[in-house]
């Protein structure tokens, strides 16, 4: 396996570094954006396995180019990895609300970056294959085209109002902890709190309507989608 990452980033010595330490470490084909609007042309060119990518960038920020690649169906499931200064608690969860997979703060070990990386392809080559559609009753997830309908209609999800979905559907019956759907949707040492993921299920429900009552709260414990 030979994947592409296309790295978008606007200062040319941190690209050219970036990409001889990933060659360094095995990655050989590193592409390099140097605006937002560069990095959406080249990413539905390119269709990379993953994408770097830096929050101030010239033009359209980084946090606005994660949310459109991750509204994209083509590009949906490509993991995204943030590089940036900005290391406060705050735009770390900002990062991870608008859909990035990982975020580490600048300066960072080329080692470590190539940790991250392996880490998220190997997750993407895993859940490629598993079932690409998700079917209860009347709930039908696309896991594909990263989309969900209901009686036929489609739901509109935020990117991990989706995660959280698609992992409860994934197991119907299974009760998940707060603390494991956090994992699964934001990954390892992440500071999301309980209560963001108690708004997730609040917006779930609240978008699916009668159906909601599907989505069970186990009191002191987590949720579940029952198997019925």
């Amino acid at each position: 396996m030979n994947p592409k990452i296309l790295l978008i980033e606007d200062d040319s010595s941190i690209c050219d570094m970036t990409k001889m330490n990933l060659n360094m470490n095995g990655f050989q084909q590193v592409f390099c954006a140097s605006s937002g609007e560069e990095g959406l042309t080249m990413a539905a060119q390119l269709l990379p396995d993953l994408i770097l990518l830096d929050i101030m960038l010239p033009g359209i920020d980084g946090l606005t180019v994660c949310r459109n690649l991750k509204n994209t169906p083509s590009l949906a499931n490509v993991p995204i990895i943030m590089l940036t200064a900005k290391g406060e608690e705050n735009d770390i969860v900002l990062g991870l609300e608008m859909g990035a997979d990982d975020y580490i703060t600048k300066p960072y070990s080329s080692k470590i970056l190539a940790a991250r990386i392996a880490v998220q392809l190997r997750k993407k080559q895993a859940a490629g294959h598993a079932p690409r559609t998700i079917v209860l009753g009347p709930l039908s997830i696309d896991l594909t085209a990263h989309s969900v309908r209901l009686n036929g209609e489609p739901l509109l999800l935020t990117a991990d109002e989706f995660k959280t979905l698609t992992l409860l559907a994934s197991s119907p019956g299974r009760v998940f902890t707060r603390n494991q759907i956090i994992r699964e949707v934001k990954g390892d040492h992440y500071s999301v709190t309980a209560r963001a993921i108690d708004m997730h299920i609040v917006n779930l429900r609240r978008k699916c309507g009668d159906w909601a009552d599907h989505i069970e709260t186990i009191r002191g414990v987590g949720y579940r989608i029952s198997g019925d």
